[in-house]
């Protein structure tokens, strides 16, 4: 594995522009680090939580990547790679693939470099250390850019995808997948899980978030000034008859989410100890045989003019 240089293979045909089908997608919003030193990241940078995005990725990887193939040589930037539960994925989907991996933790790059040392020995990835905002890569360095559950922690989304749009070439194109936490339901419907969940979409707003980013995918894109913008939704259900999903979607990903916001929920006075975990609780239970548990994300892809 190289490190921190930007990738100097040719240019290739863009082959994300259009994804290959519309099916549902990677469940369990997460996963990246925030790109600015000063941006709260309300999940944590926990052992726990490194857990939580691998078993996230390794879950859903079916959902989130399907269609997201590039060729080899392609040159491709991964913007907030976090603890590389998605890093990966990319590399197995794209053999040949010249990876370049920011982030702004240097501890979550760490992991991420470790996990790919592990896990894909021979795979050419290059490390990168900064903010999004401030990449040191000259303009046109890549020809694709992908962006998984990074915007969501962002105050300034549209920023960071204008930033972005300067290091990727003429035609090349931009994969972005987010959540939306508004579009969580489930059954049994309990109160006390509902509002558990409204307060991790509270905490994130007050951090200078949005868990509710997925919905605003194209007018983002578009305002930054991408073309041929297409949105799909991916949607992750779980029931009874998909114990796997049960376990690794809703109570290994969003249920583990929810719990992790537990002491900054009470230290906010947003509930109290018995009431969150009741809430709790009431989640975990839709994973059970007779209960159900839904979740959308959005998978969009953009070109650059």
């Amino acid at each position: 594995m190289t490190t921190t240089t930007a990738p100097t293979a040719t240019a290739t045909s863009p082959s994300d522009a259009a994804p290959s089908d519309a099916a549902p997608s990677d469940a369990s919003p997460a996963a990246a680090s925030p790109s600015r030193p000063d941006q709260a990241y309300v999940h944590g940078y926990s052992p726990a939580e490194a857990r939580r995005l691998g078993d996230q990725a390794d879950t859903l990887a079916g959902l989130l990547h399907a269609g997201t193939v590039y060729p080899p040589g392609s040159r491709v930037l991964e913007a907030g790679c976090g603890v590389g539960a998605q890093t990966v994925h990319l590399l197995e989907a794209s053999p040949g693939l010249l990876l370049t991996a920011t982030d702004i933790s240097a501890d979550s790059l760490a992991r991420a470099r470790a996990r790919v040392a592990e896990q894909l020995p021979e795979a050419q990835v290059s490390w990168h250390h900064g903010d999004l905002h401030r990449l040191p890569f000259p303009d046109g360095s890549f020809d694709h850019l992908f962006v998984c559950f990074v915007l969501e922690h962002l105050a300034d989304p549209a920023a960071a995808l204008t930033a972005l749009r300067r290091v990727l070439r003429p035609g090349g194109t931009i994969t972005v997948i987010e959540g939306d936490h508004g579009s969580a339901f489930f059954h049994p419907r309990g109160e006390a899980a509902q509002r558990v969940v409204g307060h991790l979409v509270r905490l994130q707003a007050d951090g200078g978030g949005d868990s509710l980013v997925g919905r605003r995918l194209y007018p983002l894109l578009a305002g930054a000034g991408f073309r041929d913008v297409s949105v799909a939704p991916r949607t992750v259900y779980a029931d009874g008859g998909r114990p796997d999903l049960a376990e690794g979607f809703t109570r290994r990903t969003f249920v583990a989410m929810v719990e992790a916001v537990r002491a900054d929920a009470l230290a906010a006075g947003l509930d109290t100890a018995e009431d969150f975990d009741r809430g709790v609780a009431e989640l975990r239970r839709t994973a059970e045989p007779d209960g159900s548990f839904h979740y959308t994300f959005f998978k969009a892809v953009a070109v650059n003019p």
